[in-house]
């Protein structure tokens, strides 16, 4: 059942960016980055199968999934922020998100997290929903647009090159970057569930 939904998720993104080009790239990683998991291990290793094959320009590509990614995570991280300043008017969000929450998600970025989400750009999974706890946690916008693109940039770069020298045997990479997927989802849930039963222990 995974392995149809993966493949009718790639079939689409291949449609997507064979119609728009570089638009298509963007808006994928774009999507990507604010909390949607389109696969980038599908769309950059595609896109540089097409560079392989003299339809796009590999610099071209590269910079259209890091400034998709910058986008995408610019959205995110505003709509933590918007989950941060409706606190009051909701009481879920006030329950889920309580100030003593806040402030330690704050001090914990402020001392350890600006390289964190420099770090989850390079990771599946990780590099998804990075921008929600730095938007939590108040982090500097500039701080974290210049370590997300540094960060999205050689992720794109890599798996564009990736793309580039498997040529036509571009999909094989998918397999295995589905297995780190999965390893690294199992991690995440782990640790918020985790979280969240520590968190209405103490309440």
């Amino acid at each position: 059942m995974i392995e149809l939904v993966l493949s009718w998720i790639a079939n689409i993104v291949i449609v997507i960016i064979n119609s728009t080009g570089y638009l298509g790239i963007f808006l994928l990683m774009a999507l990507e980055s604010a909390n949607i998991p389109v696969p980038s291990e599908i769309i950059m290793p595609f896109s540089g199968f097409l560079v392989f094959g003299g339809n796009f320009s590999f610099w071209l590509v590269v910079l259209a999934g890091t400034f998709g990614n910058l986008f995408g995570s610019l959205v995110s991280f505003r709509f933590a922020e918007w989950i941060v300043a409706s606190r009051s008017k909701f009481k879920l969000i006030s329950h889920i998100f309580s100030e003593k929450f806040l402030y330690k998600s704050h001090v914990w970025f402020e001392k350890y997290g600006y390289w964190s989400v420099f770090f989850s750009r390079l990771l599946p999974v990780a590099r998804t929903f990075i921008s929600l706890p730095a938007g939590l946690a108040k982090m500097n916008i500039w701080k974290f647009s210049i370590l997300t693109l540094f960060g999205s940039f050689i992720w794109s770069w890599i798996l564009t090159y990736i793309g580039l020298f498997l040529g036509v045997n571009w999909h094989t990479l998918g397999k295995y970057f589905r297995q780190l997927d999965l390893l690294i989802l199992v991690i995440v849930l782990i640790l918020f569930f985790w979280w969240l039963y520590n968190h209405n222990k103490r309440h």
